[in-house]
């Protein structure tokens, strides 16, 4: 009771819940119950609960919208951050685009948009928040965070913040410096370029398109599965491995997509691991390539 107390003393208590199914904050639809759950709305409420976690030596994640994240079936014991609805503010000032860490990345585009600005289209489908985008250097259709970053600012592990232009951040194929520090983004700066909007709009219902008729949307899932290896395509040596709609429990490889894993109902963190080990198995026997997962794991499986 008494972390309990200090949490709600820090953000209130509407923003901290208990035993906190995590199904219910991952796009997998996957998890066991977080010990806490804490929803920030200012970002010196963030260092103040880490430090509060420190203090208890209590373990503590960050999340945005989950959307790379698979959580083990019985939980996580400790702290589950979430930096996503209550922190997502987005502003435009000329050519330059403002966001919290929490916004996501389609609100970004969808202001891109009224704003007569183009280059992030290649995001606006990427279901996570600009934070997680920045820290893997999210991509897309050939485009990636580090074409229109410009600065972020971060909470270092020590409780500073400092303001970072890009050609600090170390960022190349779904990694970063910041990823490796532990650092926590609080905000960062877009730089796009005035479009005309029929020609932004056409864009991004063009991509759209090209999402919906090849990704498997209409299931949960945590996006692509695995990293591209250097020379092959993830999707394409799963589907060469024979392994198009192979299945364990609920968890199965996309028919529609083999670089994806759905949740076809009840699939289990358990399910999701023995099908991943699988193809990472049998991608090796046949291939000689080891697949890298790209979704996060964390909690008890």
């Amino acid at each position: 009771m008494e972390l309990w107390n200090e949490l709600c003393t820090v953000v209130g208590r509407e923003n901290v819940f208990q035993n906190e199914p995590m199904s219910r904050h991952t796009t997998f639809r996957i998890g066991g119950v977080a010990d806490y759950f804490v929803t920030p709305t200012k970002e010196e409420q963030i260092w103040q609960i880490i430090s509060l976690a420190k203090q208890q030596k209590m373990p503590y994640y960050i999340i945005g919208n989950g959307s790379n994240l698979l959580v083990g079936d019985k939980g996580y014991r400790g702290i589950i951050i979430q930096i996503c609805k209550k922190m997502n503010q987005v502003d435009v000032r000329e050519n330059h685009v403002y966001a919290q860490g929490g916004a996501l990345l389609s609100k970004i585009a969808a202001v891109a948009l009224d704003h007569n600005l183009t280059g992030f289209e290649f995001a606006a489908g990427i279901p996570g928040t600009l934070g997680g985008a920045v820290m893997m250097n999210a991509g897309a259709y050939g485009g990636e965070m580090k074409q229109v970053l410009t600065e972020v600012k971060v909470l270092d592990e020590h409780g500073g913040i400092q303001v970072l232009p890009v050609n600090e951040l170390a960022l190349d194929y779904r990694s970063s410096i910041l990823d490796k520090r532990n650092d926590i983004v609080l905000s960062a700066v877009l730089a796009l370029a005035k479009g005309e909007n029929g020609a932004i709009q056409a864009h991004l219902d063009d991509l759209k398109d090209r999402r919906t008729g090849k990704q498997p949307l209409e299931y949960p899932s945590a996006g692509s599965t695995f990293k591209r290896p250097t020379g092959f395509f993830a999707g394409k040596l799963v589907e060469d491995a024979g392994l198009r709609g192979f299945r364990m429990g609920d968890a199965q490889v996309s028919t529609k997509h083999c670089g994806f894993i759905i949740n076809c109902g009840q699939a289990t963190a358990k399910d999701v691991v023995s099908l991943m080990d699988y193809i990472i198995e049998q991608v090796e026997i046949k291939y000689g390539v080891r697949l890298e997962p790209e979704v996060k794991r964390i909690g008890e499986f």
